[in-house]
C-alpha cells in the first residue's frame, strides 16, 4: 500500500516535470512572444523573462526587436540622363508590432530585401547622375519613404536607409575626369585674368603719378638698371630716353622722314678718319762671320 503510493507521488512528480518543462519558456530582453493556441493568435504579447504556456497545445514564437542591418546587394540601372550605373545600399529596420510581422508576411526579412531592391532600382531610373554623385541625403530620404510605405502593414518600421557606393563605367570616369580638368584650368584662366586686370589698374595709377612728377621716372629707370646689373654683371644696360619716343609718337611721318635723311646726310659729310700707318717690318742684315772668314783667307794666300 505504502510502496502504492510512494510510486504514485513519484509519477506525479516526474509528470509534474515533464510538463513545467515542457511548458516553461524563456524570453530575452530584447525579444517578444507571440503565442499561438491550436493555431489561433492569443492575445497579448509576452515581455521577457520566464513564461509559461500549455504544452502540446500551446506554440511560443520569439521576434527579434533589435534593429536590423541589412546590406542591399548593387542594382544596375540607367539614370534619367541615361548613365549606366551600379549601385548599392545599406538599410536599418525594426520589428515594432511582433504579432504583425508573424501574421502579416511569411518571411518580413525576405520582404524587406526584395522591397530595398526594387525600390533602389526605381530610385535610380528617376534621378541624373549629379544627384547620385552629390546629392545623396534627398535619394536617401525619398528611398526610405518607398521602402517604409508597404513595411508598415508588416509591423516593421524603416529606421534609416544609405547609399554606400555608386559605380560608374571607365569611359564615364575618363569624361569626368576631363570634364574637372578643364573646369579647374577654366577657373585657373579667370584667376590669372583677374590678377592681370588689377595689375594693369595699379600700373595706371603709377603711370598717373608718375606723368605728374617726371623725375619718379627717371628714379625707377635707375632702379631698373640697379636691379639689372646686380642679376648678371656681364650685361650691358643702355636707357633710351623716353623723350625721344614721346618726339617720335608727336612727330608727323614725314617729319620723322625728314629727321632720317637730315641724320643720314649728317653721317655721311662727317670726315672719314685718316688710316693707320702701316707698319714696315726692318731689313734683315746679312751674317757678318762668313765676309770676316774670306779676308782672312786672302790674307794668307797673299803671305804664301
Amino acid at each position: 500500500m505504502v510502496e502504492g503510493l510512494v510510486i504514485a507521488v513519484i509519477a506525479v512528480i516526474v509528470v509534474g516535470a515533464i510538463f513545467a518543462m515542457a511548458s516553461a519558456r524563456v524570453v530575452k530582453q530584447y525579444e517578444r512572444g507571440v503565442v499561438f493556441r491550436l493555431g489561433r493568435l492569443r492575445e497579448g504579447i509576452r515581455g521577457p523573462g520566464f513564461q509559461l504556456i500549455t504544452p502540446f497545445v500551446d506554440r511560443l514564437s520569439k521576434v527579434n526587436m533589435q534593429i536590423v542591418t541589412m546590406p542591399v546587394p548593387a542594382q544596375d540601372g540607367i539614370t534619367r540622363d541615361n548613365v549606366t550605373v551600379r549601385v548599392d545600399a545599406v538599410i536599418y529596420f525594426k520589428v515594432v508590432d511582433a504579432a504583425d510581422a508573424l501574421i502579416r508576411v511569411e518571411d518580413y526579412r525576405f520582404a524587406v530585401s526584395q522591397m530595398a531592391q526594387t525600390s533602389l532600382r526605381s530610385i535610380i531610373g528617376k534621378s541624373d547622375l549629379d544627384d547620385l554623385l552629390s546629392n545623396r541625403e534627398k535619394l536617401n530620404q525619398g528611398l526610405e519613404l518607398m521602402i517604409d510605405s508597404p513595411s508598415i502593414g508588416w509591423g516593421v518600421q524603416i529606421d534609416r536607409v544609405e547609399i554606400k557606393d555608386v559605380s560608374l563605367p571607365e569611359t564615364m570616369k575618363r569624361s569626368m575626369a576631363r570634364q574637372a580638368e578643364a573646369d579647374r584650368e577654366r577657373r585657373a584662366r579667370v584667376i590669372n585674368a583677374d590678377a592681370e586686370l588689377q595689375a594693369s589698374k595699379k600700373l595706371a595709377e603709377a603711370a598717373g603719378q608718375m606723368s605728374d612728377q617726371p623725375a619718379a621716372l627717371q628714379l625707377r629707370l635707375l632702379q631698373t638698371v640697379v636691379a639689372v646689373a646686380a642679376e648678371k654683371n656681364s650685361t650691358l644696360v643702355l636707357p633710351f630716353p623716353v623723350e625721344l619716343l614721346r618726339f617720335l609718337e608727336r612727330a608727323t611721318p614725314a617729319e620723322t622722314a625728314q629727321a632720317v635723311d637730315a641724320a643720314s646726310k649728317a653721317l655721311r659729310s662727317a670726315p672719314a678718319p685718316e688710316p693707320a700707318p702701316e707698319k714696315r717690318e726692318p731689313e734683315k742684315q746679312a751674317p757678318v762671320k762668313p765676309l770676316v772668314e774670306k779676308e782672312q783667307q786672302g790674307r794668307e794666300t797673299t803671305t804664301v
